[in-house]
């Protein structure tokens, strides 16, 4: 029980600092005032603001690569079979086939969720450190935005601390 509480407050966390970089770059880049975070209960996307003095929901999502990236990325221990599938991961597929990958997965996956809310956006953070916004903007003709999906808007974080700016994925 107290793993799963760690867990699921380690998400709202994750959740929560995804959504403040987003905020401060949307705001810095479109210039329109967007504040007032806090979180929802499941049938709701993950966090709500305010832009413009209208409300905007946002589902989040983190974009690591792989599970096994993703458990490296995120510090936990890794097996000697993770370890091994890491490495036979990096020898044979190119990072930005495991990124276009592990995004299209993501994209198509939240396409089949439906919110009790009228504006919903997705922002995806990326979290992988040999991906960064240059290369995203680079794939954006191979990324595939499924045609039917829930969001008015889909944006990504360039990377984990947030450096390096967001990416307008749809529209």
């Amino acid at each position: 029980m107290l793993r799963l509480h760690q867990s699921e407050t380690e998400k709202l966390e994750l959740e929560h600092q995804a959504a403040k970089l987003f905020m401060r770059w949307y705001e810095h880049d479109s210039g329109k005032r967007i504040r007032h975070l806090w979180h929802n209960r499941p049938s709701k996307p993950d966090v709500s603001c305010r832009l413009e003095g209208q409300r905007l929901d946002l589902e989040i999502a983190h974009l690591y690569g792989t599970e096994q990236e993703a458990m490296q990325i995120l510090g936990r221990e890794l097996s000697e079979l993770t370890r091994q599938e890491l490495r036979q991961l990096e020898q044979n597929t190119l990072p930005a086939q495991r990124l276009l990958k592990a995004l299209n997965r993501i994209l198509l996956n939240k396409s089949y969720k439906h919110y009790k809310t009228k504006r919903v956006w997705l922002v995806i953070r990326n979290a992988h450190p040999a991906w960064d916004t240059e290369q995203i903007k680079g794939l954006q003709h191979c990324i595939d935005v499924p045609t039917r999906h829930p969001f008015e808007q889909i944006w990504l974080v360039g990377d984990w601390a947030g450096k390096s700016g967001i990416v307008q994925l749809y529209p």
